[in-house]
């Protein structure tokens, strides 16, 4: 069932990009929302755990955002837990499909898969609209050179028929990208291949005089 927006639908959003080549198949925008309820150790995107702070964005406006982006397949929904605001996300996918029908979706979450379905009508209907999820929390210790997973509990686990080659695939990391944004900051994304990534590109990076933009960036 289609939901319809609401002019009173906001989401609380830690960051989006554009176009990303390493969150997911092909090219695609990322999401990443603000706010998660879990404490994963070692979680390289600590600034987009507290629900507090972000920019609330309309349903609407990310849906005419999402609907101009030209040369992407679909949209990858992280954060900050994307399954805390998994309302108004099926009502921005409706919104979005509703022009663009054949627009893919791929969402991490840090709760297994089972314990979605386990869930409220928000995140059923949210399960629904996904073609693609990676369920489970990061755990440093099982960390992996994985492809778009940080950690080997997590699972990629197609949802629709779109992307059922995606498990059969080489399991190896699609890497991260550097972007600089129009301000001139430098920011990126992707699930780093080592642990401590973060930590090590920002130290490089001030060595050299740059400082990396803090908004969202996620590990898993």
């Amino acid at each position: 069932m289609t939901t319809r927006p609401s002019a009173t639908t906001h989401l609380s959003v830690a960051r989006t990009l554009d176009h990303c080549t390493v969150l997911g198949p092909g090219s695609r925008a990322v999401v990443w929302v603000q706010g998660c309820p879990l404490r994963c150790q070692g979680c390289v995107a600590a600034e987009t755990l507290p629900f507090e702070g972000g920019t609330s964005r309309s349903v609407a406006e990310l849906a005419d955002w999402l609907c101009r982006l030209d040369g992407i397949e679909g949209v990858t929904f992280s954060g900050g837990e994307p399954f805390s605001q998994a309302g108004a996300l099926a009502e921005l996918l409706d919104t979005v499909r509703e022009r663009r029908p054949d627009f893919g979706a791929m969402a991490y979450s840090g709760f297994r898969h089972e314990a979605l379905r386990r869930g409220g009508p928000d995140r059923l209907a949210l399960l629904a609209r996904l073609d693609l999820l990676v369920d489970g929390p990061y755990v440093a210790a099982r960390h992996g050179s994985l492809r778009w997973r940080g950690s080997d509990n997590q699972r990629l686990i197609p949802l629709t028929d779109r992307y059922t080659r995606a498990p059969a695939e080489p399991d190896t990391t699609a890497g991260v990208e550097l972007s600089v944004d129009a301000d001139g900051s430098l920011s990126w994304a992707g699930v780093p291949p080592t642990p401590g990534f973060r930590e090590g590109l920002e130290e490089q990076l001030a060595a050299r005089g740059f400082v990396l933009h803090t908004e969202a960036r996620r590990e898993r």
